[in-house]
């Protein structure tokens, strides 16, 4: 079972590496791996399992952050519709982007940085992700608004790059051009 002592803080050297793509179909380490991340997120949204292991809640994690150079991806989360989010993602890619751009108007966390950082993230409004589950099956996933935000934060740390990057150092919040927030 993956815990807090697995993740990798902010300093790390996988945080600022670009991770290498894995094998597809997966290897039976790599889908157990992939298989526990998603369990993670689902324990680290489960009160009382959350309070038993001391977990923070997360809606993402990348491999990286457990200190692994692959770019496996897992997402468990509801966004503001209602609408469920599960995925376990094989070598994801942003393919296409909206010109809009949002922000989570409340900022960004991650559970590899343990201060609160202020500022706004832009992200783009809209993406196109293309990947594999861990079956080896083609994905395309159309996202808009807070899962566009979840899922391009996790493809961030595939490529080195942490939320705060984002951030404008001079103005932290001041608001993207061309961007609507996501409350």
């Amino acid at each position: 079972m993956i815990t807090m002592k697995d993740i990798v803080r902010e300093g790390h050297p996988s945080l600022t590496t670009v991770a290498e793509e894995v094998e597809n179909p997966l290897n039976t380490a790599d889908k157990k791996l992939l298989e526990d991340m998603i369990t993670f997120l689902k324990n680290s949204q489960d009160e009382e399992i959350a309070e038993k292991y001391q977990l923070r809640a997360g809606v993402g994690l990348a491999a990286p952050q457990l200190g692994l150079n692959k770019r496996l991806v897992a997402v468990h989360f509801e966004d503001p519709n209602g609408k469920q989010y599960s995925y376990g993602l094989v070598n994801p890619k942003v393919i296409s982007h909206s010109v809009e751009k949002t922000y989570l108007s409340t900022g960004e966390g991650c559970l590899s940085v343990d201060r609160p950082v202020e500022g706004y993230v832009p992200r783009y409004a809209r993406i196109t992700v293309k990947a594999f589950d861990k079956e080896g099956n083609p994905l395309k996933l159309r996202l808009k608004g807070y899962a566009a935000i979840v899922f391009q934060h996790e493809i961030d740390h595939l490529n080195g790059i942490m939320f705060y990057d984002h951030i404008n150092e001079d103005n932290p919040f001041a608001i993207p051009e061309n961007a609507k927030p996501v409350e």
